[in-house]
């Protein structure tokens, strides 16, 4: 493997480049993150995902968002990981653990006839509604089901973390403009101070749910793992979905399960757009 070698690859639409930390040769910084995600000077990307060594679990992970903060958890992220680690030889185990900011995950992966990695299940661990822990600031020790005013509009928003932060709005209508308009103020409101993954969810039925999304450092995107997660437990919590879920978003669909413990599996595709070699001239822009 060359050094300073990237893989790039999507999970419905939500693309992510994956590198390994003891394989390049320069410090991934905020200006690095920014122009190797922007799509006009760098390779174009809603993230990057650095493999890092771990001591709690088989692979270490740390996932930025491209204006480059750092999230904790990602699952379209995870999978991507996944698939990378598996296709590119570094385990060869379906079965297998990877250490996130919000937490170890278990992912299990379902080959392809040519061996590759394509549909990957992740447990992403048990959803929190402790307003503290999400962190939100609310006077109620769950956050669900309160108003609050965004540019003169009332919206009553439910909070939940799945190892991220998110604010899930229950409408009637799903509107682009809309969710561009209020996700990017609901984002960095004062209450949610580390901010916060928007979603806005219609209910189909007992076992589907239509969403769009608002990533918090990423902004509009057209799917997110953990903003399924996040969405598919507060509605099971409000008794308005069976716990077995396909969310479905504007990149595609994911199967979610939920236990009575609030444990959280999902379940979806993944797939490589193109490898390559970072430029020097690329990484000498922040050198």
């Amino acid at each position: 493997m060359e050094k300073n070698f990237f893989v790039k690859s999507h999970g419905l639409g939500n693309d992510y480049i994956v590198l390994d930390s003891e394989n390049i040769d320069f410090k991934l910084n905020t200006e690095s993150i920014r122009t190797i995600c922007d799509v006009h000077y760098g390779i174009g990307s809603d993230g990057i995902l650095l493999k890092v060594p771990s001591k709690k679990a088989d692979f270490g992970l740390r996932i930025f968002n491209p204006d480059g903060s750092e999230a904790e958890k990602s699952g379209n992220g995870l999978r991507i990981f996944c698939k990378f680690l598996y296709d590119y030889g570094f385990t060869s185990s379906k079965v297998f653990f990877v250490e996130t900011k919000g937490g170890i995950v278990k992912a299990k992966v379902e080959e392809t006839k040519e061996g590759k990695a394509k549909v990957i299940t992740v447990d992403m661990g048990r959803a929190e509604f402790r307003s503290e822990n999400i962190p939100v600031k609310c006077e109620k020790d769950e956050c669900i089901g309160e108003k609050i005013k965004v540019d003169g509009r009332e919206f009553e928003i439910n909070c939940v973390s799945v190892g991220n932060p998110h604010c899930v709005i229950i409408v009637d209508e799903l509107k682009e403009e809309e969710v561009k308009k209020y996700g990017s103020l609901i984002e960095k409101l004062p209450v949610f101070p580390n901010r916060v993954n928007v979603q806005f969810a219609k209910p189909i039925s007992r076992n589907k749910v239509e969403i769009r999304i608002w990533e918090r450092g990423a902004g509009y995107t057209l799917a997110s793992g953990s903003s399924s997660c996040a969405v598919a437990s507060v509605l099971v919590k409000k008794g308005l979905t069976d716990r077995d879920v396909t969310i479905v978003m504007p990149g595609g669909e994911l199967k979610i399960s939920i236990d009575e413990n609030w444990n959280i599996r999902m379940t979806g595709e993944v797939q490589e757009i193109c490898n390559g070699k970072l430029s020097n001239e690329l990484i000498e822009r922040w050198r």
